[in-house]
């Protein structure tokens, strides 16, 4: 493992480990240590053994391995006891080999979410990447919809909100049933602040577009009552760059498309910044509010391109997701 000289969170320069303010947010100010004490499940050699005593059972959305983990007493993450629940996600990079580039998937991740954390203020599911012993990275999130006395916020995702399940909505049905603009109806259904929460809706759309994220399905949006009586949209999580490792990628994740009626899409060129002037009109933002954010987005972010130059991604990767973001940002000028 070689010594990092970025935070592998913030990914602010100057540190070889968890700056300060990562610590705070991911793990209420502990040091925790960067390296995990095992190996990666991936590398050849691997002692598979010894990463299921540490990471305990994995469970497969996708083709996306996911481990439950907890802090322990000695600032280690490890696995919770048995009816414990986790307070964080660990990903390791998946091992399908359909995929492209996959042992950077999890920096792919990280970086996309400090994108829209950084540059463009959306909020965002705490997050960092950590290094197995063997040196391969693993993306690591903690859980937001667990309270601090350990129980479970009441969260509902847009699929099972719009009451869609694989059995009345085939297998595709994340994907294949709604559009955009469905999902923000059902997000003003059951938001009683119902103009702040789509447009937090819209904002993480344009995003998803501008990083080529075309994995934003029904199940990656959630709404979440903390307690208050109130849902609102949760965080944002999930966030990709999915064209690093699809043979071919679209554009957007639903079918539909941003409209009720769909889209005829064959690539980007055929969406402009009036599809989503379109969109916003459509959900309920005005004409001056859909400007204002349309273009935030459009403007050239050199902290954008500074924080692609500092990710874990390889030289090549880096210089794609610059120029794919690069140009989607163009599209909507």
């Amino acid at each position: 493992m070689e010594t990092l000289n970025v935070c592998p969170s913030t990914l602010a320069e100057g540190f070889d480990t968890y700056s300060p303010s990562a610590r705070k947010q991911l793990f209420d100010g502990k040091e925790v240590p960067h390296i995990l004490p095992f190996d990666s499940p991936n590398n050849e050699g691997a002692d598979n053994e010894e990463y299921a005593r540490h990471v305990g059972r994995i469970s497969l959305s996708g083709v996306q391995p996911k481990a439950s983990l907890i802090l322990g007493n000695h600032g280690q993450l490890v696995r919770p006891s048995e009816g414990e629940r986790g307070q964080y996600i660990l990903k390791p990079a998946p091992s399908s080999y359909a995929l492209l580039e996959r042992k950077y998937c999890p920096a792919n991740e990280h970086l996309s979410m400090q994108l829209a954390a950084q540059v463009y203020h959306i909020e965002t599911a705490a997050n960092a990447l950590c290094f197995f012993r063997d040196g391969e990275a693993a993306y690591l999130t903690r859980r937001f919809d667990v309270a601090p006395d350990g129980s479970k916020y009441q969260q509902e995702d847009l699929a099972s909100l719009g009451g869609l399940t694989k059995a009345n909505g085939g297998s595709d049905y994340k994907y294949s049933n709604l559009s955009y603009e469905e999902c923000a109806e059902i997000i003003r259904r059951y938001t009683k602040a119902a103009p702040i929460e789509v447009l937090k809706f819209f904002r993480i759309v344009v995003f998803n577009y501008l990083i080529l994220n075309d994995d934003a399905h029904l199940k990656n949006f959630s709404l979440m009552n903390r307690g208050d009586g109130e849902y609102h949209l949760t965080p944002a999580y999930d966030l990709i760059n999915t064209s690093l490792h699809l043979h071919e990628p679209r554009i957007f994740a639903l079918d539909k498309g941003l409209f009720r009626e769909g889209m005829q899409l064959s690539d980007t060129h055929t969406v402009s910044r009036k599809d989503f002037e379109e969109f916003g009109r459509r959900i309920g933002l005005s004409t001056r509010l859909v400007k204002r954010e349309l273009d935030f987005f459009a403007k050239e972010q050199p902290l954008a391109q500074d924080l692609i130059h500092r990710s874990f991604l390889s030289e090549k990767l880096k210089q794609y997701y610059w120029q794919s973001y690069n140009y989607r940002r163009s599209t909507i000028l």
